[in-house]
C-alpha cells in the first residue's frame, strides 16, 4: 500500500511539468509579437524619412498616422513584455526557481513573483497599461460630435486615472504591510 501511495503522489507532483505547454507557448507568443512590433517600427521608420519632403497635408496625415501607430507599437510591447512575465512566472511558480535569474538584480525588478496573486497583480499592472495606451488610441481617432461625447471622453480619462490611483495605493499599502512585518520581526529577534 505504502508503494502505491509513493507511486501516486509522485504522479501527481509531477503532472505540475503540463504547465511547460504553457510556459513555452506563452513564450513564442511574446517573441512573435516583439517581431511584429519590431517590424512596425521598421516599416514606420521607413515612411518616416520621406517627412520632410512631403506636402504641408500630406506631413499632417502622416504625422497623425504616425502617432496612431506608434500607440500600436508600444501596445504591441507592453503586450509581449505581459507574455513575457506570465511565462517566467508560471515556470518559477510551478517548475523550478531560474537558478541564472536570482544572481542579478535585474530578476529582483522581475521576479518578484512568490505567488499566484503576485503573478496577478503583475500582470494586472501590465494589463492597465495596455488599456491606457488602448484608450488613447483610440482618443486620438475619436470625433467629438456632440457635447456628451466630450464628456465620456473626461469619463473614460477619469476612470483611467482612478484606476492608476488605486493601483499604485495598492501596491503602496502592500509595500507598508511587508515593512511593518519585517520591522515586527527585527523587534521580535531581539
Amino acid at each position: 500500500m505504502k508503494f502505491i501511495e509513493y507511486f501516486f503522489e509522485g504522479a501527481l507532483w509531477n503532472s505540475r511539468f503540463v504547465i511547460l505547454s504553457a510556459v513555452i507557448g506563452s513564450l513564442v507568443a511574446g517573441f512573435v509579437i516583439f517581431y511584429m512590433a519590431t517590424v512596425d517600427v521598421y516599416f514606420l521608420l521607413q515612411h518616416a524619412l520621406h517627412y520632410a519632403s512631403l506636402t504641408d497635408e500630406a506631413r499632417k496625415l502622416l504625422h497623425d498616422n504616425t502617432v496612431t501607430h506608434i500607440v500600436e507599437v508600444v501596445d504591441g510591447y507592453l503586450l509581449a513584455t505581459v507574455m513575457l512575465i506570465f511565462s517566467l512566472g508560471l515556470y518559477e511558480l510551478f517548475i523550478s526557481d531560474i537558478d541564472q535569474a536570482h544572481g542579478s538584480r535585474t530578476s529582483s525588478k522581475i521576479l518578484v513573483i512568490s505567488n499566484l496573486d503576485d503573478l496577478k497583480s503583475r500582470l494586472a499592472k501590465v494589463i492597465l497599461m495596455i488599456l491606457i495606451v488602448t484608450l488613447f488610441e483610440e482618443a486620438l481617432n475619436m470625433r467629438l460630435q456632440t457635447p456628451l461625447d466630450l464628456v465620456y471622453m473626461g469619463g473614460s480619462i477619469t476612470l483611467i486615472a482612478l484606476a492608476l490611483y488605486f493601483s499604485h495605493a495598492a501596491e503602496k499599502n502592500g509595500l507598508n504591510e511587508e515593512k511593518m512585518d519585517s520591522d515586527k520581526g527585527e523587534n521580535h529577534g531581539h
